[in-house]
């Protein structure tokens, strides 16, 4: 995708590359899509585990531990939406609510406008879940057999279950493998399984809890491209992802939260959400005494966040990732403001800050009031 509002200019016999922040990639559903999924301050809590000693002492007492507190965000069809946030931040149990395996105390959540709690059979119908520690796959049975018998669970029976079993292990990439026993699958093949029994049942929703933590980095990546590929794009599913993978996140999905101790500290684009918590971000490559010229711009608030760089040896050439606010008319002050200082000046190029670091950021400021997108 083009850059926006990118030009360029020569300072110090060397050619200078000034670039507005990259327009954002989407890869999902417009805008105009329905919303597939909508959480409406959602909130949980649950009873705390005591020891017979602190019972005894304190008999009337029932602490709880907050899960979700007034949690809210929406979904379009067709849509890859990621949850990120450290653990105990609630996203299993976010999960479990909306697989209707669990009630929420408060607040209301909807899946293709059935609502979880009212309407938990119809909801079954449309969404499913995939979860990495999955448990009932039966290791002495072969692929086909363990979908079978799933299938026969969805009240498929006779041609059709066989058909639709053959169906899920083509899109999977386990047509090869399905007479295989699960027993002698890789981590990536069972993963796959796990997905082929979740779309039995022709969801249009999926929840995935930590896809790829049981994967290799080059198998995990595989997975992703399967997932957007396929799933996404064949398939048409909406899917919500449940990962402490941030590049997982950014390469899979098109937009991110991030969930800290049961509350929703941010929603949006990585894109968004850089520009929101760390401004627009900038990377120069100066020679020269850029130091006072980079403090005064500080001083008087066009640039914050100075973080040096590599260093090239030998050529004084040296660089800094600066927040430099006013979009690309804060850039081009400060090109101007070196070029006045005799700075030479080599790029100046918009940077994205790594979606971990504004995770961090998020979940290190508890009081930050992030608008939802």
């Amino acid at each position: 995708m083009a850059r926006r509002g990118a030009g360029r200019r020569a300072l110090g016999g060397r050619r200078v590359t000034i670039a507005a922040q990259a327009a954002p990639v989407v890869h999902g559903a417009p805008a105009g899509m329905p919303v597939a999924l909508r959480v409406e301050r959602l909130s949980k809590r649950f009873p705390v585990r005591r020891g017979w000693r602190e019972m005894l002492r304190h008999p009337r007492e029932r602490p709880f531990a907050t899960a979700l507190d007034g949690v809210s965000f929406e979904v379009r069809g067709g849509e890859f939406f990621a949850l990120l946030g450290p653990n105990g931040a609630g996203k299993s149990t976010l999960f479990r609510i909306l697989s209707t395996l669990v009630p929420a105390d408060e607040g209301r959540a909807t899946v293709e406008g059935h609502d979880v709690g009212r309407d938990a059979a119809r909801v079954r119908r449309v969404v499913s879940s995939v979860t990495t520690e999955e448990r009932s796959l039966s290791w002495r049975l072969s692929a086909r057999e363990n979908l079978a018998l799933f299938a026969a669970l969805h009240d498929l029976r006779g041609a059709a279950k066989w058909r639709r079993v053959d169906e899920v292990l083509e899109c999977t990439e386990l047509a090869d493998t399905g007479n295989k026993m699960v027993g002698q699958f890789s981590s990536g093949m069972k993963q796959r399984l796990l997905l082929a029994r979740a779309l039995l049942s022709r969801p249009r929703v999926l929840l995935l809890d930590e896809p790829t933590r049981s994967l290799d980095p080059i198998s995990a990546r595989r997975f992703r491209a399967f997932l957007r590929e396929e799933i996404g794009g064949r398939q048409g599913c909406t899917v919500l992802i449940a990962t402490h993978n941030a590049e997982e996140a950014l390469e899979l999905c098109d937009r991110v939260a991030v969930l800290d101790r049961g509350r929703l500290r941010a929603s949006g684009t990585p894109e968004e959400l850089s520009r929101r918590i760390a401004g627009a971000r900038f990377r120069l490559v100066t020679r020269g005494a850029s130091g006072p010229v980079l403090v005064e711009l500080a001083r008087r608030g066009v640039i914050r966040d100075l973080v040096p760089g590599e260093t090239e040896e030998g050529s004084g050439w040296h660089a800094v990732t600066v927040a430099i606010s006013g979009g690309a008319a804060g850039a081009a002050a400060v090109a101007g403001a070196l070029a006045a200082a005799g700075v030479e000046l080599a790029a100046l190029e918009a940077v994205r800050l790594p979606l971990a670091d504004l995770i961090e950021r998020v979940v290190r400021d508890d009081a930050a009031e992030v608008p939802h997108a």
